[in-house]
């Protein structure tokens, strides 16, 4: 076992792993625990009671968090004629078609969120071994294969973020970075939680939120009392 740092051997006195907390107190002490010299990101993880293989049970979608990430992340978006001039409009970063399909081939990856019309989808599916693995393919369930570019780069440059359960159950999603006031973090992790909950499958029996923590990049996990909210 790697031994820990003496900053995390100091951060985590402070989190009384036996204890949930508020989420107002979650939120401040994942802050005060940072340990990253830089503006970590704070996030949140769901330990859920859902079978992942059944396909009523697959969670998954994207949201617009109300005060965003603090990231402001790259949009490469697959479209042409009248749809690419839209995306070029809306602040894409990048618009093409074969030609970027090509340069990913050849290993480039500068670029947070891939959208593409439905028409581009033949083309961007032979990138589905490379971009599968890195969660960039285009979802219609997350809004980004569609053919309202305009709102699809828009709400990606607002703080749109996409949750999705492993196979495992978990979830986690960045819900702001340590700069952010509490109370933003909070309003966050309430829009966040809303749809969550709201997307409890019916077949689910019993809690079905079993563990919930925020943390900070290099952070320890701070539980939350899921009963608290």
């Amino acid at each position: 076992m790697a031994k820990k740092s003496k900053k995390m051997q100091e951060a985590l006195k402070k989190v009384d792993v036996t204890k949930e907390y508020s989420v107002a107190e979650a939120v401040a002490l994942a802050k005060e625990t940072n340990i990253a010299k830089f503006d970590a990101t704070v996030e949140v993880a769901y330990r859920l009671n859902v079978d992942p293989k059944k396909a009523d049970q697959q969670i998954r979608g994207a949201m617009v968090l109300p005060n965003g990430t603090g990231k402001t992340q790259s949009v490469l978006v697959f479209a042409k004629g009248e749809k690419a001039k839209e995306a070029e409009a809306a602040g894409a970063d990048f618009v093409g078609e074969a030609d970027m399909v090509e340069k990913i081939k050849g290993g480039w990856f500068g670029f947070d969120v891939v959208v593409a019309t439905p028409d581009m989808m033949a083309q961007v599916g032979q990138l589905g071994r490379v971009l599968g693995p890195k969660g960039l393919m285009p979802n219609p369930k997350t809004g980004t294969v569609t053919m309202d570019v305009t709102k699809a780069v828009e709400e990606v440059k607002a703080g749109k973020v996409t949750y999705r359960v492993d196979k495992q159950g978990n979830v986690h999603v960045p819900i702001g970075k340590v700069s952010f006031d509490d109370a933003k973090l909070i309003e966050n992790f309430e829009a966040l939680n809303d749809v969550i909950l709201k997307a409890k499958p019916a077949a689910t029996k019993g809690a079905y939120i079993q563990n919930l923590t925020i943390t900070t990049t290099f952070g320890p996990g701070v539980k939350v009392d899921k009963f608290s909210f």
